[in-house]
């Protein structure tokens, strides 16, 4: 901060805290009057506090003067003026507290509730991404049995082609044997009939 800077807002300060040093002047004579320009002071004092309720703390100021000011008869009305001013600008500055810390607490939870949304979808990429391949895989697997399955079925399928064609062969050199054995009988039966005419020839 610069001279010109820190001399302007020491002379602020100054001009802010001279009523409730008048007020003070005058605690031998009221010590609740003292009591009530120590509480703002108080106030003024706490760099947590100093910045709030400015309009509040402005006119317990102001009442404070006004009660250091104020004649012996309009003592009581100054005094009970100036005290609910500077118990309003207390209420102010609590209240205001309150409100920052309330919004403090409220942006802390938005930055839990995002983090925390954030994580619940990278959980939610890294789920689907996990079901993703468990499906490729399951998809492949299938893929794989069904070609096994079909190259199965082809190869029984020729292996029936095979049988078939082996019985079919089969079944014909058995009729042909047949046929041939009937034809040597037919012979054998003939060459006996004629066997026996010869053998009745005179």
């Amino acid at each position: 901060m610069t001279a010109p800077l820190r001399s302007f807002a020491c002379l602020s300060l100054l001009l802010l805290a001279l009523p409730v040093a008048q007020a003070q002047s005058r605690g031998a004579e009221d010590p609740e009057a003292a009591g009530l320009g120590q509480r703002l002071v108080a106030i003024d004092a706490d760099p947590s506090r100093n910045a709030l309720a400015s309009l509040e703390r402005l006119q317990a100021r102001q009442a404070l003067q006004e009660l250091a000011t104020a004649r012996s008869r309009a003592r009581p009305a100054a005094l009970e003026v100036a005290r609910w001013r500077v118990e309003t600008a207390e209420v102010a500055v609590e209240t205001e507290l309150a409100r920052r810390e309330i919004e403090r607490l409220e942006r802390e939870r938005a930055d839990l509730l995002l983090e925390a949304s954030r994580r619940e979808a990278a959980r939610a990429r890294q789920e689907a991404e996990r079901l993703r391949i468990e499906a490729q895989i399951q998809a492949e697997e299938a893929a794989r049995l069904r070609e096994a399955a079909e190259a199965e079925a082809l190869a029984r399928q020729e292996a029936e082609t095979v049988l078939q064609g082996v019985s079919s062969r089969e079944a014909a050199r058995l009729r042909a044997a047949r046929e041939r054995a009937a034809e040597l009988k037919r012979q054998e039966e003939e060459l006996l009939r004629s066997l026996e005419s010869s053998g009745d020839t005179p």
